[in-house]
């Protein structure tokens, strides 16, 4: 009979070892074979990108002016007064009136040669280039919030992951998931 009792207890205590052992190994509570996807955030950065854009425009060019002080138009308007006012009056009247007319002329012919020498242009086409900024959006990756159990986690991804991520035996992010 005593054999028989501890052959019992040896049986009992075998059990009893045998199921702490299986509870330690939670047999009967498995570990979570993924975490789940709270949020997933685009990250987006701005690029701008530079080209070079150039248009044709009409420019308008004065010619070279050969004669500064206008001295070609007052020479001949003084000419001209004078030829003209020599046709007036007589005796000393007509010499005053040569007079007056050379000086308005040449007055005159001054003024028409600056009116002339500013209408004297010509039109060239020129091209004007100017750099300018193209603006595009590039994706960097995902701000990841997930959970596993009660535990919440942040990390950034470059892929977006879905509704779930897979976890190793060790409870961690697989994150290199090639499959």
């Amino acid at each position: 009979m005593i054999k028989s009792m501890l052959a019992g207890i040896g049986i009992g205590v075998a059990a009893a070892l045998g199921v702490a052992a299986v509870a330690s190994l939670n047999v009967f509570n498995p570990a979570p074979k993924y975490a789940q996807v709270v949020s997933a955030t685009p990250i987006k950065e701005t690029v701008k990108t530079p080209r070079k854009e150039c248009r044709n425009v009409t420019v308008t060019h004065r010619r070279p002016v050969q004669d500064e002080n206008r001295l070609a138009g007052s020479v001949l308007g003084a000419v001209a007064g004078g030829v003209i006012g020599h046709q007036f009056g007589g005796g000393r009247g007509k010499d005053i009136a040569t007079v007056a007319g050379a000086l308005g002329g040449g007055y005159a012919g001054n003024q028409i040669q600056g009116a002339m020498q500013e209408r004297d242009t010509y039109t060239t086409t020129q091209q004007r280039c100017q750099t300018v900024y193209d603006k595009s959006e590039k994706m960097i990756g995902y701000d990841v919030t997930y959970k596993i159990g009660d535990q919440q986690g942040k990390i950034r991804m470059d892929k977006q992951p879905g509704e779930t991520i897979p976890l190793d035996s060790n409870g961690q992010l697989i994150l290199n998931n090639n499959a």
